[in-house]
Parts: C-alpha cells; sequence; structure tokens
C-alpha cells in the first residue's frame, strides 16, 4: 500500500466549492479555510510527516517559512501574506534536504512550484515526498515597497496596517481606523503595485500541483465564505476525498457560472501579464547590451542573485569563479559575469524575481533574464521576428 493508496471519491478535474469545517481555521483562514484544513488533516492522518507554510512574522510585511509537526500549529499559519515575497522551492532544497527523506504537504504559488519542477529535474528535489496545493497568484509586492505605498498614496502609516488583500483587481488594507482600497493599475502607474516579475507572470493557476485553489470563481451565497478547488491529480483527489469523508471539509459542486467567470479572470490575468511584457521588453530591446551593461555597472559581487536563485547554483568558489569570469577585487565585474549567468538559466529562469527583489543595488535581473528565456530573438535580436511565450 502506497502512501496516497485508497480510491478517490473525488477524481482527477472535478470543480469544487470546499470550506472548512473548524469554525477557527473557517474565521482565520481565506476564503473558507479549506487550504489550512487539507494541511492539517494531512498531518493529523500520517499523510505527511511535516507540513512547510508561511506564517507571520513581526509584522504583515515579515514572511517566515516554518516547518510544523504538530497539527494543532498549522491554523497559525492561515491566511495570505501578499507582501511575504519568499521563494519555497529553494528552502526544499537546502533545508528539508529536497524531501528525500521526509513527506512534506506544502502551499505553493506557480513559481514556487516551478522552482520545484526545475529542481526535480536535477534530482535536487524529491517530487513524490511533497503534497502540493496550489494557490491562485495576481503577484505579490515588495515588503520595503508596500510600506512606502501605504504611507505615500494610502496615506497610512504602514505599521496600524494589520490586514491587506487582493480582490478585484483592487489592493485593500485593514487598519486602526478602517479600510482602503486601491486600484492596482492605478498603483503600478504611479511605480507601486505588484513586483515587475510578478506582473509579467503567466503562470496564474498551478495546475501542475496536486490541488489549485483559490477565490476565483467563487459566487453566490458561498463567495468569501468557500475555496475554488481544481483537483489536479489522483493524490490531490485522494487527500480532498479523505478529508471530506472525514468532516473536516465540506465541499459541492461549483456552480456552472462560477467556472465560466473563473475563467475569465485567468483570461484577463494573462492579458495583463502580456501587456506588461510587450511594455517591458519593447523597451529594453531598444538597445539591450548598452541597458544591460549600464545596469549591471552598479554591481557588487555579493552574489546574492546566484545564492537565491532557483536554478543556478554553482558554488562559485577558485576555479568556478574564473569560470564565470570573475576578476578577484574587481568591482563591478566584467559584464560576462552576468551575460553568462543569463546564459546559464536562460531555458529555466522561472521568472520567480529573486535575483531582482534580493539585489542590494537594485539591479533589474529578473527583466533581463525574464527576456532572454521568454523572448530569445526579440529581446536581443529585434530584426529576427517574435517567437511564443512562454513561462
Amino acid at each position: 500500500m502506497g502512501l496516497f493508496a485508497s480510491k478517490p471519491a473525488e477524481k482527477k478535474g472535478d470543480l469544487l466549492y470546499a470550506w472548512s469545517t473548524t469554525p477557527e481555521i473557517a474565521e482565520k483562514g481565506e476564503c473558507g479555510g479549506v487550504v489550512t484544513a487539507l494541511l492539517k488533516y494531512a498531518l493529523e492522518q500520517k499523510m505527511v510527516d511535516a507540513v512547510l507554510a508561511v506564517k507571520r512574522g513581526q509584522d504583515l510585511y515579515d514572511a517566515v517559512p516554518t516547518v510544523i509537526t504538530d497539527p494543532k500549529n498549522v491554523v497559525g499559519t492561515a491566511g495570505s501574506l501578499h507582501c511575504g515575497t519568499l521563494l519555497l522551492s529553494k528552502f526544499v532544497k537546502n533545508y528539508l534536504n529536497g524531501a528525500k527523506d521526509k513527506k512534506i504537504a506544502m502551499t505553493v504559488k506557480g513559481c514556487d512550484l516551478m522552482g520545484l519542477i526545475e529542481l526535480a529535474k536535477r534530482n535536487d528535489v524529491n517530487l513524490n515526498n511533497l503534497l502540493i496545493i496550489g494557490v491562485n497568484c495576481g503577484g505579490s509586492v515588495s515588503p520595503i515597497t508596500a510600506r512606502k505605498m501605504i504611507k505615500d498614496i494610502y496615506g497610512v502609516d504602514p505599521d496600524k496596517v494589520h490586514k491587506e488583500e487582493i480582490d478585484k483587481g483592487q489592493f485593500i488594507i485593514e487598519y486602526e481606523g478602517g479600510h482602503k482600497g486601491i486600484s492596482i493599475d492605478e498603483l503600478e502607474d504611479k511605480g507601486f503595485g505588484r513586483r515587475s516579475n510578478c506582473r509579467r507572470c503567466m503562470y496564474k493557476v498551478p495546475r501542475q500541483a496536486d490541488l489549485a485553489c483559490g477565490n476565483w470563481g467563487v459566487i453566490g451565497e458561498k463567495a468569501g465564505k468557500a475555496t475554488f478547488v481544481e483537483v489536479c491529480s489522483d493524490k490531490g483527489a485522494d487527500l480532498l476525498s479523505r478529508a471530506i469523508k472525514s468532516g473536516a471539509v465540506a465541499s459541492e459542486a461549483a456552480n456552472p457560472k462560477g467556472i465560466e467567470i473563473r475563467g475569465k479572470v485567468e483570461g484577463a490575468m494573462l492579458k495583463l501579464g502580456e501587456k506588461w511584457r510587450r511594455r517591458d521588453f519593447t523597451a529594453l530591446k531598444k538597445d539591450p547590451w548598452k541597458i544591460i551593461e549600464r545596469e549591471t555597472a552598479r554591481c557588487i559581487k555579493c552574489y546574492s542573485c546566484i545564492e537565491n536563485c532557483p536554478v543556478c547554483f554553482p558554488a562559485l568558489r577558485s576555479a568556478e569563479k574564473k569560470s564565470f569570469m570573475v576578476e578577484g577585487g574587481s568591482i563591478p565585474p566584467n559584464p560576462m559575469f552576468h551575460l553568462r549567468r543569463f546564459s546559464h538559466i536562460s531555458d529555466t529562469c522561472v521568472n520567480c524575481g529573486q535575483c531582482e527583489e534580493l539585489c542590494p543595488m537594485q539591479i533589474p535581473l529578473a527583466l533581463f533574464s525574464h527576456a532572454i528565456r521568454v523572448e530569445g530573438d526579440v529581446a536581443f535580436q529585434p530584426k529576427l521576428g517574435t517567437v511564443p511565450y512562454k513561462n
């Protein structure tokens, strides 16, 4: 008998509304708390050895990865943190031995999942030991940007904000004294809003997970009280079936109109991603080499871009540094250092934005690597024509 051996009542391809039957989880979680309920159930039933989740640290701008082995602690991770920009794939590789010796349940956004898949190709992560719940993702906001945005645009002290959410195209905050929402488009026109890589993302519903969950398409009396769940694998169907049968989770078939709306929301998000790609890549291809050389001239050789990338992680010591043309004592490094790094990840970049998010010199590294990955000839040899979009 394997880890997920029982025959599921739910099956791959099913579309459901689901919610937690535990009042505390339903109240603390997003949209009925079904994701939290499923993680807790998997741990209680020993389907997994641990849950990898993200919890709030000192404030809502501080997202902290946490490994949970006691089911009662799972509820403490309920809720979303859109100002948390962690990438969990490399955390699994570096701190959980790639899930090679433990079974782990985890919630992921699209770039987390793509990172896990790339690491699995390198035998650095064992996907068979992961129970993955994907969440629809419209993007995340850098903590530093979020604080400045809330202060300058919303006119609110960021330390007084106790909740934030992205819903119906708005970034909404709740704070001492009220709540306020502003259109994402308006925020981004002013230079705020989502991270640049999130704007260009075309992977909004992570269907390569075992379950894909979110609020898109939940309508009627269940709106805000249930989660739309798409069953994407037999493993996910088994987890959901067991949880429903036990009474930990309740469900009903998704409203046909809600299914249609979900598709339209996803389509609108993809069109928005295409718009940002055209905008960013068109600006870049005017003179790509000059732009890259100018921007990377600020590099201080901290290697953060390499250390935090899920697909580029050479040790960069001694002889390996020479292979990347990093001359000792030279700042900035030879431009070929960055060009070779871009080439190294050109076929595997997942557009997670970690290189750019964590660059102390604010070099738009994610833009460069993403343009090479997606546009190829378009960004760097415009006369050659276009190529199809890739993730």
